[in-house]
């Protein structure tokens, strides 16, 4: 889908207008935002997210996709593309269940004294990030029947928890 399609569909159920207001903008270009850009013959303006994608694709630096999602309460992973053999799935597994006992074992220190410091909350979020990143990369080399991807996935969880 493209970036216009997707806000045309998101204008549908939210009042253009109020977003104009909100963020100060004429009702105009809100609906310009819905256009096909000009080069694809259409009057259109370059919308926030087609930026968004720009920045990306410029900084190469998926930190930013990682805010957005942040901000829209979710979590970003990147999506394997290489076959493996079936035969590393095993150890995938292991990783999954090793992550989750490292993130226990920080929330079980930080808790030791019925008080969670900032840094002990920032270790636990860190355990957290790495927890859902190895099983939601899991999860979906499941789903595409990929586990190749993962494995570079182990080697840096397994550096990030020799260095904690």
């Amino acid at each position: 889908m493209q970036s216009h399609e997707l806000l045309k569909e998101v204008l549908k159920k939210t009042s253009a207008k109020q977003v104009a207001a909100d963020m100060g903008l004429s009702l105009s270009l809100i609906y310009k935002w819905a256009e096909p850009p000009q080069d694809e013959t259409g009057s259109g303006a370059n919308n926030p997210l087609d930026r968004i994608e720009q920045l990306l694709r410029i900084t190469n630096d998926a930190r930013i996709a990682q805010w957005v999602c942040e901000r829209a309460g979710g979590f970003f992973i990147t999506n394997p593309k290489a076959k493996p053999h079936p035969y590393q799935l095993i150890p995938f597994t292991n990783n999954i269940v090793q992550e989750f006992a490292d993130m226990l074992g920080v929330i079980a220190v930080a808790a030791a004294d019925n008080t969670v410091t900032k840094d002990e909350a920032k270790a636990i979020r860190r355990r957290w990030e790495d927890l859902k990143s190895v099983t939601e990369g899991f999860v979906h080399s499941c789903e595409e029947g990929n586990f190749r991807a993962l494995q570079s996935g182990i080697t840096k969880s397994d550096a990030a928890r020799t260095a904690d």
